[in-house]
């Protein structure tokens, strides 16, 4: 099969950083799905991979975790899929990646594919809409209102593939008002579009525009990007017994200074349940049947915002380059071997 790995990890500038390569088709056992990949869309952490990650000794490094495909094969205790089952799912943290014409995956981690969309609006999907699922219902738990702004929250990063779907989730699910953060005209536009109330320039002090909205301070903070140069400001514009998340990895973070407001911290990695194999793990494959039903019902849409061609190294060096200029919106989508 091909596939699109890498040796050694570095700069995406090498011309060796992501390279055309042909393996064997693997085999599906015990609960897995061979899938035969169609889409795949490239998340922040394909890049941080490939920039610090070694592969193990003798072997390639496949990246990729989101992807759309058809069941090509089940291993021998898969219960909930068969043969020809259109599917999508983000993948695991310990396996390799979706970036080949074939994948194994935990049927627990698996979704049935929206029937209203293509694969490649699909693929846009899995890997931000569980981080913003679990983040707002599972850390956050938005629907338990906190003592004070209970009825608010504030997004960082809104124009992000995790922040696009946060915000729609939240306007599908909720009845909370939604601020959210972008620093462009078009992106600030993207994230109106994905029903933000109001949307604050993350380029300027964060606290002095909360305040001027008149909404008082938000109950929930969640930072999906740059929490170190915004912490601060969350400290200063979190409402006293507020709930904060982030999924991004400062270098450094303080959180001594939320104690005085009571305030608690999240953290959110989508890859925890299938990385230690907790018991929950199929809550995975539940919440993307609930993100297919609501695509599929109109509630929500697919955050893809380009399709750049091709799953082949050439393409994804210029998609890796583009996720780490930091400039992107939406969520880049690539399609067909």
């Amino acid at each position: 099969m091909k596939a699109v790995a890498y040796k050694s990890p570095g700069p995406i500038d090498r011309e060796d950083a992501l390279l055309d390569i042909t393996l064997e088709t693997p085999k599906a056992e015990g609960r897995d799905l061979l899938v035969k990949i169609i889409a795949v869309s490239v998340n922040p952490v394909d890049t941080k991979l490939r920039l610090r990650k070694p592969p193990a000794e003798g072997e390639w490094g496949i990246l990729g975790f989101d992807a759309s495909g058809i069941v090509e094969a089940v291993g021998s205790e898969v219960q909930g899929f068969k043969p020809e089952d259109a599917v999508f799912y983000a993948g695991s943290f310990i396996r390799p990646g979706t970036n080949s014409e074939y994948h194994l995956v935990d049927e627990r981690i698996v979704g049935p594919k929206p029937a209203s969309v293509s694969h490649a609006e699909a693929a846009a999907l899995p890997l931000t809409a569980i981080t913003a699922w679990e983040m707002l219902f599972d850390r956050l738990d938005v629907q338990r209102p906190t003592p004070q702004g209970g009825k608010t929250i504030l997004v960082i990063g809104g124009a992000g593939g995790v922040g696009s779907i946060t915000i729609q989730l939240l306007r599908a699910m909720t009845d909370l008002t939604v601020i959210a953060t972008a620093s462009r005209p078009e992106t600030q536009a993207w994230v109106r579009e994905c029903g933000a109330h109001h949307v604050l320039d993350h380029r300027q002090p964060l606290a002095p525009q909360v305040e001027a909205l008149g909404l008082g301070a938000p109950g929930f903070v969640f930072s999906t990007t740059q929490t170190a140069q915004h912490l601060a400001d969350i400290v200063a514009l979190i409402a006293p017994q507020g709930r904060f998340g982030l999924i991004d990895d400062p270098e450094d973070l303080n959180i001594m200074p939320f104690k005085q407001k009571t305030v608690s911290l999240h953290w959110e990695f989508m890859f925890a349940r299938s990385l230690f194999g907790t018991p929950d793990m199929a809550e995975q494959g539940h919440l993307l049947s609930e993100v297919a039903k609501l695509v599929d019902e109109g509630k929500i849409r697919s955050t893809a915002t380009a399709v750049a061609g091709k799953i082949d190294a050439a393409t994804l060096r210029k998609v890796h380059s583009l996720i780490e200029s930091g400039s992107t919106r939406g969520k880049i989508v690539l399609e067909g071997f």
